[in-house]
């Protein structure tokens, strides 16, 4: 009797069924392969944007607020981890946007663009309080003033010493730089002080300067400079209304402490 004939399967392989029969067999079908879940942030960007949209803003915790300014330099992935570095590094939202771009971009992640996006931000928020004491009586506007030089100084990095030259109305005529220094002492000069208040024809003076430190309390050295500062103005009929000391904890004012 003669054999019958072997048929090969669909994987090449000989099948035999019954007496002597070959026949093809169907192959095995493969195990699935178990798709990977969605990452956890798919859709958290238009979730949040929803919120902030639907005048939720003011209720965002401070880094979901950083996270919505990072989505523009950011266009892709989860930007909350680094929301949340930035405001570990620095302190506070305050602390993220008065950083200077070299600091910002030494937390991996921030990159030139973002560093130039957050700063332009501080830039603005100063100039908005700066507003806010223009073209008005300083004196009047005290707590203006303070809100502006806490802006604008609490979180610099480096001391620097400001001077804000008034006119016989005590309207701010020029917020102007006068030093620079190290992070605990910027070298003033009173004769540069009054020479540039002659220039500007002003009548008055608050002088300006931070602790990068965050304690703005006055140091001995601090007391002296001001009364220096209070002898030269007066053989010039010029006056120091007050000096006052920016810091993350708050701003000192020298009068207020009568150390003026």
């Amino acid at each position: 009797m003669e054999a019958s004939p072997a048929v090969e399967d669909a994987a090449g392989q000989l099948q035999l069924d019954g007496a002597d029969l070959w026949r093809p067999v169907a192959p095995t079908p493969k195990a699935a392969t178990p798709k990977a879940p969605p990452p956890h942030y798919l859709g958290h960007r238009d979730r949040l944007r929803e919120r902030a949209a639907g005048g939720g803003l003011a209720a965002l915790p401070d880094y979901e607020l950083l996270e919505l300014i990072l989505f523009r330099a950011l266009p892709r992935g989860d930007v909350k981890p680094l929301a949340k570095q930035l405001l570990t590094r620095f302190g506070s939202l305050a602390g993220v946007l008065g950083a200077s771009a070299a600091e910002l971009t030494t937390v991996k992640g921030v990159g030139p663009t973002l560093a130039l996006d957050l700063t332009l931000l501080h830039e603005l928020s100063v100039r908005t309080a700066r507003h806010a004491v223009a073209k008005r009586p300083v004196i009047s506007s005290w707590s203006a003033l303070l809100a502006y030089v806490k802006t604008a100084l609490a979180h610099e990095a480096r001391e620097q010493f400001r001077v804000l030259f008034l006119d016989k109305k005590n309207q701010l005529i020029a917020d102007e730089v006068m030093g620079r220094g190290t992070v605990d002492h910027a070298p003033v000069y009173p004769r540069e002080v009054m020479r540039r208040a002659l220039e500007l024809s002003a009548s008055a003076v608050i002088l300006v300067h931070n602790h990068p430190s965050g304690d703005p309390t006055p140091s001995a050295a601090d007391v002296d400079m001001t009364r220096q500062l209070v002898d030269a103005g007066r053989a010039l009929r010029i006056a120091v209304h007050d000096h006052l000391i920016a810091a993350r904890d708050g701003v000192a004012s020298l009068k207020a402490l009568g150390l003026l």
